[in-house]
C-alpha cells in the first residue's frame, strides 16, 4: 500500500508545487519542506470533522458523561457531569455521536423517555452483557447537547428496529406542531422539539448491524430515507448511511450506485488503528515495533480516504455527499483487571500521534470529508477524558483535540509537503505530516506532527501568495517517553506547553519538531 501511495503523490508533488491543489501532498526525500499557498483559499474545513462518539459501551455514559441526578459525590447538572461539560466546551465539539455503535442497532428509543423508574431495562448484548437500565435516554442525551453547545448525531436502529420506530422518534424529537410523538415529547416535560439535523440511518450494516450485503442494505436506507422527510427534505435532515468497513471499496461503490444522492447526506467509513484485531498488544508499556505497526495502520487512513473519495467522485463530482468518518482512533487491549467488554484503555503520546496525524488527513481532504467522530469520548478507546468516580483527566488526545480546533470552520490552506522517513527495520513512514488553515480573523495555522520515535525533524516551510507575516508562536504537546500519559495522580503529566522553536524570515519559516510530537503553530 505504501508503495503505491509514495509513488502516486511523489509524481503528484511537482505538479502540486504549481498549482497547489486542495489536498496535501506526501512525497518522501531528503529533508523536510513545506510549501504552502496562503492565497485565495477555497474550501473551508468544516467544524464536524473534530466530533466525537458517545455509545452505550463500558463506563462512557454512565459514570462518563452521566452519574445520576441523586448522586452526592460529583457536582452535575441533571446528572451530567459539571467538569466534563466544562472540559469538553474547551474543545468546542461541534457534533455528538449517540447511542451508538452497535448498541444503536440493538437500542428501541421509547424505552428510554418517560417516568425513569418505569423505562424497561435491556441486556447490553453487545458490550459485556451488562443491564442497561435506559435511565440515560432521548431527553437526557439531547438537553446535554444543549448544555454542551454541540449538535446531536443520532444513530437510528436499522437492525433491529423498524421504519415506524425511526420515523416516530424524528417526530418526537424534531415536530412541533400537533402530533401523538410531539404530545408526548410535551407530557415528558419538553414543550419545544430539539430539531436534530444529523441522523445516521443504522450503524455497520456489514457487521454488527445487520450483516448485510451492500445492495441489500442499499434497499433498506432508501427504505428508511423515504420516510424520514418529505419529498423536497423541508426540514433539511442530514441523512448518513452505514459506510465501509476500512477497505471494502465494493460497498461504497454499490452505494453511490444504488442510492438517489438527494436522499444522501453523507456516506461514513470505519477504520481503527489496530495491530491485529486477536493481538492488539497493550496501551501502555509498549514496543518500538508495535509502536511502529500504529502508526502504519493509522497512516492507512490517507489511502482509505483518497480512495473512497475517487469512488465518491465517479458518482458525485459535485462532492454533494459528504465522506463522514464517524468511527477513529486507536484500539488496544483493555487495562488489566477491567471489564474485557467495556474497552477501557490508557491514553499515551502513541494517542497524539494517532489524532495529530489523522486530523491532518481530514483537514487536507477537507473538500469531500466534512464530518468525523473520534471513538470514544469517555473511558472508551481513544478517550478525551477519563474518569474515576469523582476524579477526572484530560489525555493527550483531548490536548491536541484542544490545540487543532483553531482550524474549525478555517480555510484550507493548500500544501505540498516533501518528508524524510522514519524507519524501523526494513520498513519505512513519512515522519511528518501536516496541515495549514487561515481563520476569519486572519490569522494563519500550521500543524505539524513528527511521528519519528527517536529524531527531531528540521522542517523547511516556504510560504507562496503574497502574505506578510510578521510574528510566529505556538505550543507543542511532547514527553519524556512514548508511553508517557496522564493518571489520576498525575493529571498534568502531559499537556501543552510554549513552543519556541520555530524562527520566521521573510516568507521563510524553519521549525524544529521533536520526537513523537505535535506543534500548532500561528502565524500573524
Amino acid at each position: 500500500m505504501f508503495s503505491f501511495l509514495h509513488t502516486f503523490t511523489t509524481r503528484l508533488a511537482c505538479l502540486f508545487v504549481a498549482c497547489f491543489a486542495a489536498a496535501s501532498v506526501f512525497a518522501q526525500g531528503t529533508a523536510n519542506r513545506i510549501s504552502i499557498q496562503t492565497s485565495s483559499p477555497q474550501t473551508t474545513i468544516s467544524k464536524h470533522i473534530y466530533g466525537h462518539f458517545a455509545e452505550h459501551l463500558g463506563r462512557c455514559i454512565y459514570g462518563g458523561f452521566y452519574v445520576g441526578e441523586s448522586n452526592t459525590k460529583v457536582p452535575h447538572v441533571k446528572g451530567i457531569r459539571k467538569d466534563v461539560i466544562e472540559a469538553l466546551k474547551q474543545l468546542n465539539i461541534p457534533n455528538l455521536r449517540w447511542p451508538g455503535g452497535c448498541f444503536a442497532d440493538t437500542y428501541h428509543w421509547k424505552d428510554g423517555v418517560g417516568a425513569k423508574d418505569k423505562r424497561p431495562k435491556i441486556v447490553n448484548v453487545w458490550w459485556g452483557g451488562v443491564t442497561e437500565d435506559n435511565s440515560f435516554g432521548t431527553h437526557d442525551f439531547l438537553d446535554m447537547c444543549e448544555l454542551l453547545g454541540t449538535e446531536p448525531y443520532l444513530a437510528a436502529n436499522v437492525g433491529s428496529g423498524t421504519v415506524q420506530e425511526l420515523t416516530e422518534w424524528l417526530q418526537y424529537v424534531n415536530f412541533g406542531g400537533v402530533s401523538p410523538m410531539s404530545a408526548w415529547r410535551k407530557e415528558n416535560g419538553r414543550e419545544n422539539p430539539w430539531k436534530v439535523s444529523y441522523w445516521g440511518v443504522g450503524n455497520e450494516a456489514w457487521g454488527c448491524g445487520g450483516n448485510m450485503k451492500p445492495e441489500h442494505y442499499a434497499n433498506i436506507y432508501r427504505q428508511y430515507a423515504t420516510f424520514m422527510t418529505d419529498w423536497s427534505n423541508s426540514n433539511k435532515l442530514f441523512r448518513i448511511a452505514s459506510g465501509a468497513n476500512g477497505a471494502d471499496y465494493n460497498w461504497t461503490e454499490v452505494l453511490m450506485r444504488d442510492i438517489p444522492h438527494h436522499m444522501l447526506g453523507g456516506l461514513a467509513l470505519h477504520h481503527y488503528s489496530v495491530i491485529e484485531w486477536n493481538s492488539k498488544g497493550p496501551a501502555t508499556g509498549f514496543s518500538e515495533e508495535q509502536y511502529f505497526k500504529t502508526m502504519k495502520q493509522a497512516w492507512r487512513m490517507e489511502e482509505l480516504v483518497q480512495r473512497h473519495s475517487t469512488i465518491m467522485d465517479k458518482y458525485d463530482p459535485a462532492k454533494r455527499v459528504a465522506l463522514v468518518v464517524d468511527e477513529w482512533g486507536g484500539w488496544y487491549d483493555v487495562e488489566p483487571g477491567t471489564n474485557p467488554g467495556f474497552l477501557y484503555q490508557q491514553n499515551t503520546m502513541r494517542d497524539a500521534m494517532i489524532a495529530g496525524m489523522t486530523l491532518n488527513i481530514f483537514n487536507n481532504h477537507a473538500d469531500r470529508v466534512r464530518m468525523a467522530n473520534l471513538a470514544q469520548t469517555i473511558n472508551v478507546l481513544q478517550a478525551v477524558i477519563l474518569t474515576d468516580e469523582e476524579k477526572m483527566i484530560l489525555t493527550p488526545t483531548y490536548h491536541v483535540m484542544e490545540m487543532y480546533k483553531v482550524h474549525q470552520d478555517a480555510k484550507l490552506l493548500p500544501l505540498a509537503l516533501q518528508t524524510k522517513d522514519y524507519a524501523f527495520g526494513n520498513d519505512k513512514l513519512p515522519a511528518v505530516s501536516a496541515s495549514a488553515s487561515v481563520d476569519a480573523q486572519g490569522r494563519t495555522h500550521i500543524s505539524l506532527v513528527n511521528i519519528d520515535a527517536k529524531n527531531a525533524q528540521e522542517v523547511s516551510v516556504d510560504l507562496f501568495g503574497g502574505t506578510t507575516y510578521k510574528t510566529v508562536s505556538g505550543r507543542v504537546l511532547t514527553a519524556k517517553t512514548l508511553t508517557d500519559h496522564n493518571t489520576f495522580d498525575k493529571p498534568e503529566n502531559i499537556k501543552p506547553v510554549a513552543f519556541n522553536a520555530a524562527k520566521l524570515k521573510g516568507g521563510a519559516l524553519n521549525v524544529t519538531v521533536p520526537p513523537f510530537s505535535v506543534v500548532v503553530l500561528e502565524l500573524k
